[in-house]
């Protein structure tokens, strides 16, 4: 079985950007006759640089001057005594239950980084398993309980490790950690004799799976061929369902024989559909995940080529998850509401709907792993108030919901917290976008100042929740609005395709509008405020677009690990990326002239407000380059730019101490130009 998806979506909120959401649902539909963007046929964009000098990727592509120079400096102590206050405020992962019920293993960043922990009973006090400053998380456990398999990431560079640790602690057994090499966990045999991975280290846009032989220590190839092959799920008798990723959502899906070396191709090859899939209940059938018949994702028992039922009730929203324990009893799924996240369970044999145990009030609502005898669901929920708590399903008593653990709240009355309002605002074409509304009770200035966020992605959401983050820019003063562009993910297949390749021409005025709309939303007495944009990976390439080509509707900006030009960034990212970059963004040569329009580097002209800038140096996503090219021509024509390179993070801070620098930084820069203090 695969692991279940965690709860990253919610979890992330907690982080000081929303780089990924896991999947949305519904939302305002995009007409398909809409008129494009005055943009989509403007004169050829002003002539950029091909890209600046920078090649490749990772800390050891960063000269050490350049490293001294960009270090992290310093921000006012008594806003850091703050920042650090709330970043303390956290919630563990909602983890795994061993096979017997009796334990749980969950993620928590308590120490400062995310390390394994462990509760005996609900409410029992935590252990903790895994130690040091490198990010780990247990991905699975075997199923006869024996063993949790654990991935470990050095400095952020997304070339973890694979390690085997004993359930009750001690020394992490290494199967695999080579660097520059991407070790990834697949799947446990059910017989727990092996662990499935897969690794580019035969070729580093190539993804080989292996299995490693838990009692011999032994390492054998299972499947080689050119591609990104990944291992969706495993048959008691060893045949696999594998999954080769085409596109940034797309996927072709195969069944391998190991025993016959045959390989019998499913659906999916040649199209660019969406597909998620694992084994049903009955030989023979998958439970598919795809938006191919509809606007929207459903979930489908598959049988055959033309031969697939439709499962659950039809809705205007996205199915976002959905997972099958091993003993194929029950199939959970959740749906994404308008970015409320809301569960839902069918009997994998009759398809027919499980009562759910009375859940409290939330925001969001996710599903963790499933016991191997199919008896124990963990559970996440997030009511907006409080930090994600963890809950256990028993379904063979009732079924009975029970709290095992809670978050961590030191001196911190997270009911004040601001809760995320939905609103709407109109684009150029007349489109309605959604956007997420947090808001002070009292404002430093009138009108209050706007922080505008811009998730990540592209196919990502902002959500409603509980959001660290966020209510640090709240409590500094700030209105804090999240939208949801075209392109973003959870509005059904026309909003997320929306921007692709050269597409994105027509809609990329989503940022401009955000702007103007926000002006005009929270003025007060007559004055506009001021409104400032933030955010991370495609949030940072959407900021820089935001004080580039829409230079003036934006007084001060924060990038985190931005794309300055989308030619040298799809030269430079990681190759195991390239592909599925390529697929969002469009081809370096087919689509040269619409990449350049898309590039903040080609505005750099246009810039005259503040811009400040953090990037990792071991990034493999965005590379540092990115931000250093954008940063030295700011420099040269002597406009505000600060860069702060973090030399031990990759794509975005993980450490305490840089969640602390990065989120006090960017809140005294803003506090600096749009509140004057």
């Amino acid at each position: 079985m695969r692991p279940a998806v965690p709860l990253a979506s919610l979890a992330l909120l907690a982080l000081p950007l929303a780089f990924a959401c896991a999947r949305p649902a519904q939302g305002p539909p995009l007409t398909p006759d809409q008129e494009p963007s005055p943009l989509a046929s403007a004169a050829p964009a002003p002539a950029a640089s091909e890209g600046g000098p920078y090649s490749g990727h990772g800390a050891e592509s960063i000269p050490p001057e350049i490293l001294a120079k960009f270090r992290p400096g310093s921000v006012p102590a008594g806003l850091s005594q703050r920042v650090e206050s709330l970043i303390d405020v956290r919630a563990p992962g909602i983890g795994r239950l061993s096979p017997d019920g009796k334990a749980l293993y969950f993620e928590w960043s308590i120490t400062g980084i995310n390390q394994l922990w462990k509760l005996d009973g609900p409410r029992a006090f935590p252990h903790q398993l895994t130690g040091g400053e490198d990010s780990t998380s247990a991905v699975a456990m075997t199923p006869d309980g024996t063993w949790l398999v654990v991935q470990r990431d050095r400095k952020g560079e997304e070339n973890p490790g694979l390690y085997l640790q004993p359930v009750a602690g001690g020394s992490l057994v290494p199967v695999q950690h080579v660097p520059k090499v991407q070790t990834l966990f697949e799947v446990v045999s059910p017989d727990s004799k092996y662990v499935y991975f897969t690794a580019n280290d035969k070729k580093p846009d190539s993804y080989t799976i292996y299995r490693w032989n838990i009692s011999a220590g032994v390492r054998e190839v299972v499947f080689e061929q050119e591609g990104l092959w990944h291992v969706s799920d495993i048959r008691p008798d060893g045949r696999l369902l594998l999954r080769k990723e085409t596109g940034s959502l797309s996927a072709e899906y195969s069944e391998y024989d190991p025993s016959k070396s045959e390989l019998t191709p499913l659906f999916g090859q040649g199209e660019k559909d969406e597909y998620e899939a694992l084994y049903g209940a009955k030989n023979g059938e998958l439970i598919v995940l795809t938006n191919k018949a509809g606007e929207y994702r459903r979930l489908y028992s598959w049988t055959g080529p033309g031969q697939h039922t439709a499962l659950g009730e039809e809705a205007k929203a996205d199915v976002s998850w959905f997972d099958i324990d091993q003993k194929r009893t029950r199939i959970l799924y959740v749906t994404n509401e308008g970015g409320y996240h809301r569960p839902h369970a069918l009997d994998a044999h009759t398809f027919k709907p499980i009562a759910l145990p009375k859940l409290p009030d939330a925001d969001q609502v996710m599903f963790g792993p499933t016991t191997p005898d199919g008896r124990y669901t963990t559970l996440g929920i997030d009511d907006g108030r409080h930090p994600m708590q963890g809950y256990v399903i028993d379904w063979a008593s009732g079924p009975k919901l029970q709290a095992w653990h809670a978050p961590s709240t030191p001196e911190v009355d997270t009911t004040k917290f601001a809760r995320a309002g939905l609103d709407t605002y109109k684009a150029q074409d007349g489109t309605s976008i959604p956007i997420f509304v947090r808001k002070p009770e009292k404002c430093a200035a009138d009108p209050c100042p706007v922080i505008v966020n811009f998730h990540g992605g592209p196919e990502g959401q902002a959500l409603p929740g509980f959001n660290v983050a966020a209510q640090m820019f709240v409590d500094a003063g700030f209105v804090f609005v999240q939208p949801n562009v075209r392109g973003s993910d959870g509005y059904g297949k026309t909003w997320s395709h929306a921007d692709d390749g050269p597409k994105r021409l027509a809609v990329i005025t989503d940022i401009e509008d955000a702007a103007k709309w926000a002006r005009t939303a929270f003025a007060s007495n007559g004055k506009e405020p001021k409104v400032g944009v933030y955010g991370g990976s495609y949030g940072g390439y959407s900021v820089l677009m935001a004080m580039t080509m829409f230079a003036g509707d934006y007084d001060a900006g924060v990038d985190v690990v931005g794309i300055s030009d989308l030619r040298t960034f799809l030269r430079n990212t990681a190759p195991y990326r390239r592909a599925l970059r390529i697929s969002e963004y469009g081809d370096p040569d087919a689509d040269a002239d619409a990449l350049a329009k898309l590039s903040p580097m080609t505005y750099i002209d246009r810039v005259k407000a503040p811009l400040l800038i953090m990037q990792g140096a071991s990034d493999p996503r965005v590379p540092a380059g990115e931000s250093i090219q954008i940063h030295d021509s700011l420099e040269k024509k002597g406009v505000a730019c600060d860069l702060t390179i973090f030399s031990d993070e990759g794509h975005g801070p993980q450490k305490r101490e840089n969640r602390v620098y990065l989120l006090a930084k960017s809140i005294e820069f803003f506090k600096k130009y749009l509140l004057g203090s």
